[in-house]
Formats: C-alpha cells, sequence, structure tokens
C-alpha cells in the first residue's frame, strides 16, 4: 500500500484536513497537496509518516 494511500485512509477516519496532517506528521502543511500532485517522498519521510500514523490512530478526531 502506497504511502498516499495510508494517509488518504487515516484522513478519512480521523475526519483530519490534509494540510493539518502533515504539519503534526513533518512539520510540512503541503506535504499532502504535493504527494497528490506526484511528489516521491524518500524512505525517511516515509517512515516519518507511517510512525506519526501508528501512533495517533484510534485517537479520533484531534
Amino acid at each position: 500500500m502506497s504511502v498516499l494511500v495510508k494517509i488518504n485512509h487515516y484522513l478519512r477516519q480521523t475526519d483530519m484536513g490534509a494540510a493539518t496532517f502533515g504539519r503534526r506528521a513533518v512539520n510540512d502543511s503541503r506535504l499532502v497537496a504535493d504527494l497528490r500532485r506526484g511528489r516521491q517522498p524518500r524512505a525517511g519521510l516515509v517512515a516519518r509518516i507511517e510512525a506519526f500514523i501508528a501512533n495517533t490512530s484510534g485517537r479520533g478526531r484531534s
């Protein structure tokens, strides 16, 4: 599963905005928009995103 698919799933589950997600996950409010436009994240960025998702899943709307 691609990181963008994981992010989109997380956004739907938490009702979090894309800019908020990017800012909280990796301090980049344009992250999701850039990924949707084709940005290819490096392994370290993917790891940070996945860690954020894993650590905040199940907390509900933030």
